[in-house]
């Protein structure tokens, strides 16, 4: 008698082993507590509690391993609350998640409709759908791997799939006992050079950075090793990182884990029956995302860890000092592109982020400067992939962010300096044998002459400069007194500080409040500059224009007066979450009207027909009553009334608000103008800086979920939500990428005025691959040699 209860126990484990099953049919179901597991026995498939949680969720786990380690969550935000959760299929193959009221809490849905379907754990962990009738078990018409929890495992694709936009990321756990979406994501950046970031919320935590054809640039620990291979694809179909296992023994895993704000990759060991770290990032202090700022760089063995780039200085020593590195590092010496700059090579560091930045994989270094030299936005350029011999070619443009120094790994990045930077020992020990034959052949009196002759050029291009802006009949002042109106300049009086130097608070012997913007003699604005201002603005009038009252050419002082903006730039506002509050909806749409007929005027209806080139939200200027005046035409070009678009090897002006045609062949026309137009209208719009703001509005718009992109301090107003929407549309309209596609201003007024029907937006600049619309775009508005002034390729890729 006492072998019957062992017998039932064998007969009921044999069943139990019997019943096991890798996959289910459209006439199964998968109830809270049965289970799939994989063939090879690695991987199993049922409803569990994580942690102390009571909640019911269906996951997938390694079958063989004691400590329950859950690798995939289906319902990760909606728990059964009890155990009457099922997983059906349907005749079609969607598959659905019930609760026990037979609510769908989880679904997903095949590529196509199946005819006889079958969904199946694989021995890799991943839970695919397939149709039995087609003829390859290797096609699924739905796959887990697709969608990840915190896990990537081996085989699983971290990525893009361009074709459907599927973005395989990770994303944390909010804690053991939540498996719901935490803080912490890790993906492929899509931006012009692809680039591995982690995510903290909505902001950059590390960044893996670009494939250079060897491993991420920012990962040089990641090298050929025994346990596992790995490569990076990036092709007009999908961009992703994959793993495989190279000893099938060995059982590891990629998670990243909140709680610890870290990507782990564990090793099962057996011998101890525990998971070991085998590495995670961020490593160590200077994986901090942007720690240096700009133009620093973090090495870990030095202390402090921050150092400016060589060639550059602390943009505020005092902060620089005191360990607050967040404003970065700016060139010893300005710029000079018209007369050439130089190119410094550092080596051993990982890449600045590419969010700025261009690729040509085709090119060579040699090519790659040549291009780079070409265009004066380009601040550092380097090879994209450093295999071999090294090939291909990445631009950067815009302040070079997050660059670290590796005692073992990096690659050469090559950085523009002023040309001074370079062979100044060469250049004093010249002057120095110059200045001795000069003594003694007597060649000292013929440099004094020179010298004197150039003084006297000086002097005068200086009176040249006072009698054009009194040709114009604009008062001029001493230099004196406009010291006196700022305090000599005091700090306490300065406004702000623009790419031409600083801008102060002045209050005129008549009583009257100014702005004086004092030309900075490192800055790149010489007199012409500085005269094309004071031509242009003193001939304009318009109320969306901010005026020009006087100007001073003294001692080489170049200074202009403005009238006075109390509420000073509109980026001051719109980007400062305590005081964006005063900018409701209405607000930013008298704001939004106002700068577009400022620029109709410029475009249209002044005697001149004026490009400003440098459109953002820093120069647009509120009054007291938040009206708009668009400020800075120091990098405005005329053009003659029967003139469309001009040519410029010398490009300028901030690279976000940029048109693809004038940052890439440097041609420009009021439709640049449009351009930068759109990306200021959707700033606006949602309250954000231009960072990925065409990515994120498109995205949006092609979700069908414009009114996503509204800033939370403008959306109170719902009776205006149509008027918000015309808006992101409009402002999509003047980002399209080919410049007949955008409307000129005149139309934009009357479409943001008015209720008629709008077309529907094409892709915006820089989402498509520019190489393939080159000679297209050279035979229509650019039929000339113009179209090769920056003769490269650029890649981008769809909207994240």
């Amino acid at each position: 008698m006492w072998s019957i209860p062992y017998f039932i126990c064998v007969v009921c484990l044999l069943l139990k082993i019997s019943a096991e099953t890798d996959s289910i049919t459209a006439s199964q179901s998968l109830r809270d507590g049965d289970t799939l597991v994989s063939s090879g026995g690695s991987f199993e498939l049922g409803f569990f509690s994580p942690g102390v949680s009571k909640g019911r969720y269906l996951g997938i786990w390694y079958k063989n391993i004691p400590v329950q380690t859950v690798v995939w969550v289906a319902n990760r935000e909606a728990p059964v609350s009890d155990m009457s959760g099922s997983l059906e299929i349907n005749i079609t193959g969607s598959l659905k998640l019930l609760n026990g009221t037979k609510s769908v809490v989880w679904s997903a849905n095949p590529v196509r409709l199946s005819r006889d379907p079958v969904l199946q754990l694989l021995d890799s962990g991943n839970l695919v759908l397939r149709d039995k009738k087609d003829g390859s078990t290797d096609v699924y018409l739905w796959q887990s791997f697709d969608y990840p929890s915190d896990t990537l495992l081996p085989g699983m694709k971290l990525g893009w799939d361009l074709r459907t936009k599927l973005n395989r990321r990770l994303s944390s756990w909010k804690s053991p006992n939540d498996p719901s979406p935490g803080e912490l994501s890790n993906f492929i950046e899509l931006d012009t050079y692809p680039q591995v970031v982690m995510l903290k919320g909505t902001a950059k935590y590390f960044r893996g950075g670009p494939w250079n054809g060897l491993r991420f640039s920012g990962a040089p620990e990641l090298k050929t090793n025994p346990m596992f291979s790995f490569k990076f694809v990036s092709n007009e179909d999908e961009v992703y990182y994959v793993y495989e296992m190279l000893d099938r023994s060995v059982i590891t895993r990629l998670v990243l884990n909140d709680t610890t704000s870290s990507r782990l990759r564990y090793v099962w060991v057996e011998a101890d029956r525990s998971w070991k770290v085998y590495a995670s990032v961020p490593r160590d202090y200077c994986d901090t995302y942007g720690l240096c700022g700009a133009y620093g760089i973090c090495v870990i063995s030095d202390s402090p860890v921050c150092q400016c780039l060589e060639g550059f200085k602390p943009k505020q020593a005092q902060s620089w000092n005191a360990m607050d590195w967040s404003h970065g590092c700016e060139h010893d010496e300005p710029l000079d592109c018209v007369k050439g700059d130089d190119f410094v090579r550092f080596s051993g560091v990982k890449l600045p982020d590419t969010a700025y930045s261009w690729l040509d994989n085709n090119m060579n270094l040699r090519e790659c400067r040549e291009a780079c030299s070409k265009n004066c936005s380009c601040m550092a350029y380097a090879n994209s992939d450093i295999s071999g011999q090294g090939k291909g070619c990445a631009l950067w443009f815009g302040d070079l962010i997050d660059i670290r120094k590796f005692s073992d790994g990096g690659q050469d990045l090559y950085i523009r300096m002023p040309a001074s930077n370079r062979g100044n020992n060469s250049l004093l020990i010249v002057a120095i044998i110059v200045a001795i034959i000069a003594s003694i052949c007597g060649v000292v009196l013929v440099i004094w002459s020179l010298f004197r002759r150039k003084m006297k050029a000086k002097g005068q291009n200086e009176e040249d400069s006072r009698n054009s802006a009194e040709d114009l009949d604009l008062p001029l002042l001493k230099l004196d007194a406009v010291a006196n109106a700022t305090d000599n300049f005091s700090m306490n009086k300065k406004l702000g500080e623009g790419g031409f130097g600083p801008v102060y608070k002045g209050l005129l012997v008549n009583g009257q409040n100014v702005a004086v913007k004092r030309l900075s003699k490192s800055s790149g604005q010489g007199v012409n500059e500085f005269l094309n201002e004071v031509k242009l603005i003193a001939e304009l009038q318009h109320r969306n224009l901010v005026k020009l009252l006087s100007c001073c050419i003294d001692g080489g002082e170049k200074i202009l007066v403005y009238e006075y903006m109390p509420n000073g730039s509109l980026d001051s506002l719109l980007f400062d979450q305590t005081r964006a509050s005063a900018l409701g909806w209405s607000k930013r749409f008298n704001i939004i009207c106002g700068v577009a007929r400022g620029l109709l005027y410029l475009h249209q209806d002044s005697r001149l027909r004026i490009i400003h080139r440098d459109l953002k939200a820093s120069n647009i200027l509120l009054d007291d009553e938040l009206n708009p005046k668009i400020s800075d035409f120091g990098m405005a070009r005329t053009f003659r009334g029967d003139q469309t678009e001009e040519n410029t090897r010398r490009i300028v002006g901030t690279y976000g608000y940029m048109a693809p045609e004038y940052a890439i062949y440097g041609l420009f026309s009021v439709k640049s103008d449009v351009f930068s137009f759109g990306i200021l209208l959707l700033e606006i719009v949602s309250g954000k800086k231009h960072h990925h703001i065409i990515e994120y509005a498109w995205t949006l718009w092609t979700e069908g979920r414009p009114l996503d992109l509204i800033d939370p301090a403008a959306a109170d107003e719902v009776l205006v939500q149509a008027e918000m929407v015309r808006c992101v549309h409009v402002g999509l309209l003047c980002i399209q990428q080919s410049p007949d596609d955008r409307p000129n201003m005149s139309t934009v007024v009357l479409m943001l005025n008015g209720e008629s029907v709008l077309p529907e937006p094409k892709q915006p600049g820089f989402l498509i691959d520019l190489a393939t619309t080159k000679n297209e775009s050279c035979s229509s508005s650019m039929r000339n040699e113009s179209c090769s002034v920056n003769d490269f390729t650029i890649t981008a890729m769809e909207a994240r």
